[in-house]
């Protein structure tokens, strides 16, 4: 598969038969290689409704909507307006955390990296207005400092919330117009939707959860609250839109026609390391600005995933062949198509051999029960890691906030060791063993914190 009319013809002959095959409702992809799009969908938008997916549908995209908050940022830097490193109270002196030191000193760097040591995890509903985004700030006032700022990674939710803000103040607009008018227009795209409200001008596709004796129901629920929408809670598009502005960056700022979006440094420190991630963590192997960062044996990837209610999303740029691949998908076993599609393209085409997601060993090796067992607890999950009589790890999740409110059920998995200070889950719920990092000291030879992309904190006992 050498060229864009190869791309085209293996998804003519095996993407509708693999969405199937891997129960996705519904599913749209594009590829962008030789400065050419390639775009396919299969399957339905809804299976309350029966209407099926195009390559003009639009699907959420998440978290892969912090890329775009990032570039809006980025903009702001190039109109020297915005400085990376100075306290982001420069800029919104109201904001406030629950530590009042480390309030005074984040910056809008360790926002982007994920390094500013709040809590991160927070999706009150402030409303539909313009002003969604403004009054969520105060709902921060209280959040818990895990770590020092810059100390580690740990994914912040919120902290992007926040940085929707900073759009606004700087950009002297709504988010949601800055998108579309700093972004979406001059890259020429005409499915973006960044709220409800314009999602339903086009074929939209709706989420799928399982239900309670299985198979795939459309979710009672289509987007989560806009306070969230910087960090990635109702942006929607087409995949053809998706690779356009992944190519961009791949374009050094460039736009299709030629039309500067980003400056050519800009793109370039977005994908340029600045923190380290735990090395078991499904997050690559490094943070840029908004950009995950894996190394392969066949070269760099930059990347990011998003998840909503019912709906995922997939973007992997191979900067060192051009080539970009997105899939947007609406429930089913989207890590099963993933891999089927994402991996098998990305390898075709560019030569990278994505790595596959961990699977518990098949000898695991003992286990440090007094390190890790306890209780974590954070706003949208308590995690109690216990020990039976049988010297076997579990992992007790039971959802709070949000998460409990749209109906996500409590789960009970046994942990095996993985790595050093690391378990892994042996169940795998839609796909996916998680892995558990222990890390720090409590001061009493115990974790102070779980890890699996984002810390949670040791509760006090």
């Amino acid at each position: 598969m050498t060229s864009p009319d190869s791309v085209s013809t293996w998804l003519d002959e095996h993407f509708a038969d693999l969405v199937a095959r891997h129960q996705v409702p519904g599913a749209s992809v594009a590829v962008l290689a030789d400065g050419e799009i390639v775009d396919a969908a299969a399957g339905v938008l809804s299976t309350a409704t029966g209407v099926g997916a195009t390559t003009d549908s639009v699907f959420q995209i998440g978290s892969i909507t912090k890329l775009w908050t990032t570039s809006l940022l980025m903009r702001a830097v190039d109109d020297g307006t915005l400085d990376l490193d100075v306290p982001l109270r420069t800029y919104l002196p109201e904001f406030q955390v629950g530590d009042d030191a480390a309030s005074a000193t984040i910056t809008t760097r360790q926002l982007l990296c994920h390094t500013a040591g709040f809590e991160g995890d927070v999706f009150t509903d402030t409303g539909r207005g313009d002003d969604a985004i403004g009054k969520f700030l105060a709902e921060l006032h209280g959040l818990p400092q895990l770590f020092a700022p810059g100390a580690m990674f740990s994914y912040n939710n919120a902290g992007f919330a926040l940085l929707g803000r900073l759009v606004e103040v700087l950009h002297g607009m709504p988010y949601d117009r800055a998108l579309t008018g700093l972004l979406a227009e001059p890259l020429g795209l005409t499915h973006v939707a960044p709220s409800p409200y314009e999602a339903i001008l086009h074929r939209a596709a709706v989420g799928h959860v399982q239900g309670p004796e299985g198979g795939w129901a459309a979710a009672p629920v289509w987007a989560l609250a806009r306070s969230n929408a910087a960090a990635g809670s109702m942006l929607a598009m087409r995949s053809r839109d998706l690779v356009t502005f992944a190519g961009m960056h791949l374009a050094g700022g460039l736009a299709p026609d030629g039309t500067r979006v980003l400056s050519e440094q800009s793109a370039a420190a977005m994908q340029t390391q600045q923190v380290t991630v735990p090395v078991v963590s499904p997050m690559g192997d490094a943070w840029g600005l908004g950009w995950t960062i894996s190394r392969t044996g066949g070269g760099t990837v930059v990347s990011h995933d998003g998840g909503t209610i019912g709906q995922a999303a997939f973007l992997r740029v191979v900067p060192g062949a051009n080539v970009a691949v997105a899939l947007l998908t609406n429930g089913g076993d989207v890590f099963g198509l993933y891999r089927d599609v994402v991996q098998h393209l990305t390898s075709e085409l560019a030569g990278v051999t994505l790595a596959d997601r961990p699977v518990p060993p098949a000898e695991p090796g003992a286990v440090d029960h007094a390190r890790c067992a306890g209780t974590y607890s954070d706003t949208i999950y308590d995690l109690v890691v216990s020990r039976d009589d049988a010297d076997r790890v579990w992992l007790d999740r039971t959802p709070k906030d949000v998460l409990a409110e749209i109906g996500e059920q409590p789960f009970r998995t046994e942990l095996v060791r993985y790595a050093d200070d690391a378990l892994i889950a042996v169940d795998a719920p839609n796909g996916v063993h998680t892995v558990y990092a222990f890390l720090g000291d409590d001061g009493a030879g115990r974790a102070a914190y779980i890890h699996y992309g984002r810390a949670v904190a040791r509760a006090l006992s």
